[in-house]
């Protein structure tokens, strides 16, 4: 597929540069498992403050909670349904930390990602991530992947605390803190509704279709080196 006048990637992570099942069949059941840890991180202000969310976002469903064994139980439902609720993320990339420090987790980056990045670098585009996941495990899995370090590729993060995926202010927000043109983003997700909202603020939008993904956009393509980019420079 062939694109002119792109400034800045930006990539979403599950489905687009990491398999789904490495976040549902790894990350995810490690939080299960360690979530108890939680209890003797409460002198990690990180903690506390997430603590402090969940009480008040669960308020807000009519769940009163007091303990901390429910604020556990709290995080441990959220986390089996799937939430997309900042402090869930936040806490999950707390204990993932620990994983990948110690090398039980290695972040699945497909193989077609790091020669594209290269090239796009080379051109002199800059790359971002978002992803519902906290900018703190985008680091993680990018930072210990099976590819190596590949932080030193990406110029900027984003997450849950600039917006939802699903919602075109949140995208707007973006072009407003890294100053490009929306017409001059490109964006790659693997969710329909993601790119129907960059699409919205005025991004080039691409899907990608890995394995378990139903094609159902316009721009499809299933791997990152079907991605051509001409700026005059290749």
């Amino acid at each position: 597929m062939q694109l002119e006048n792109i400034r800045f990637i930006l990539t979403d992570i599950e489905g687009t540069t990491t398999s789904v099942s490495f976040v549902y069949d790894v990350l995810f059941p490690y939080f299960r498992i360690h979530i108890q840890r939680l209890k003797d991180l409460m002198n990690n202000p990180q903690v506390v403050d997430a603590f402090e969310q969940t009480i008040e976002l669960a308020a807000k469903d009519g769940i009163t909670i007091q303990t901390t064994d429910e604020i556990i139980k709290q995080l441990l439902d959220w986390s089996l349904a799937d939430k997309k609720i900042t402090p869930l993320k936040t806490l999950q990339g707390i204990l993932w930390a620990d994983g990948y420090e110690s090398g039980e987790i290695k972040g699945h980056v497909y193989e077609d990602v790091l020669p594209a990045m290269k090239n796009w670098k080379a051109l002199g585009l800059d790359l971002g991530v978002f992803s519902s996941g906290s900018i703190a495990a985008q680091k993680l899995i990018f930072g210990y992947s099976e590819r190596g370090d590949l932080r030193p590729y990406f110029s900027a993060y984003f997450d849950t605390t600039t917006g939802s995926k699903r919602e075109t202010e949140t995208y707007q927000k973006i072009v407003e803190i890294i100053n490009i043109k929306p017409e001059q983003i490109l964006f790659l997700s693997d969710i329909r509704e993601e790119l129907e909202c960059a699409q919205k603020a005025g991004y080039q939008t691409i899907q990608l279709v890995r394995k378990g993904t139903e094609k159902n956009w316009n721009n499809t393509i299933t791997a990152f080196n079907e991605i051509q980019i001409n700026n005059g420079k290749i």
